[in-house]
């Protein structure tokens, strides 16, 4: 059985680590090397670095905190932030990234993901999607690292998550923007939903609060992974409290 991944996220604006709340007031929480830092040596899977603003500001993650951040840690290692081409791409993986992950720049451009997916391996692309409940139904929002830009892409979730998979997608970030730094759980309801459209990794985002939160969205949603920043940030979980307490449940970790 595959183990299940613990993985924190560093949201990146101005050469800082932030953190908002349902994608909006941004605080400044910590430096990118010390934190990445950290969560390397303190058991987690992976670290998800994102580049919040860069869509948004028709630019390129930098390649140079890229790399500075790949010579810093040894697990595996996400980066997203304004890749848009197969030459940036490539510029990221060769600085260090081990996946490259699309958001906006896969909604503008969707043939985008079959190219990537086609040069470097399915298992090298990941998407997010950004979603929540407008009416009557999950829709996909863009362009979410600046408040002023954000803007619903009128697809509905459900129907982008199975056209991504058949583009060559190799893993799914489900942000639920409506749980985003509130810290009262994942969305267990729309994981549940979109789980079973799912046929690649899975990795929930947005919400995570307390240790019960893992256990709850890997036991009722079938997610592979879970993404959280703010709680560790701010020191509330650790990833080994976090872990012990989901072996206890038996959710296969990494110890």
């Amino acid at each position: 059985m595959l183990t299940k991944r613990i993985i924190p996220c560093l949201d990146v604006r101005d050469n800082q680590v932030v953190k908002g709340v349902k994608f909006r007031n941004h605080r400044i929480v910590g430096s990118i090397l010390e934190l990445a830092a950290e969560y390397s040596k303190s058991g987690a899977d992976e670290l998800v670095f994102y580049d919040i603003t860069a869509s948004s500001e028709q630019r390129l993650v930098c390649p140079q905190w890229v790399y500075q951040v790949a010579a810093t840690i040894n697990i595996p290692f996400t980066v997203a932030g304004g890749i848009r081409s197969l030459n940036q791409a490539k510029s990221i993986l060769n600085s260090g990234a081990d996946k490259i992950s699309i958001n906006s720049p896969a909604l503008e451009n969707p043939k985008l993901i079959d190219q990537l997916s086609k040069d470097f391996g399915s298992q090298c692309v990941v998407v997010g999607i950004d979603s929540q409940w407008i009416e009557d139904n999950y829709y996909v929002y863009q362009y979410t690292g600046d408040e002023k830009k954000t803007l619903n892409s009128q697809r509905k979730t459900s129907e982008w998550l199975k056209e991504v998979q058949d583009r060559g997608a190799g893993e799914i970030v489900l942000n639920c923007m409506q749980s985003d730094g509130v810290r009262n759980g994942y969305d267990v309801l729309q994981l549940q939903k979109m789980r079973p459209l799912c046929h690649v990794p899975l990795i929930a985002s947005g919400g995570a609060g307390k240790i019960n939160d893992f256990v709850q969205v890997f036991l009722e949603s079938r997610v592979d992974g879970a993404l959280a920043a703010s709680i560790f940030h701010d020191k509330i979980l650790t990833i080994n409290e976090i872990k012990s307490a989901l072996k206890k449940q038996k959710i296969e970790v990494r110890l």
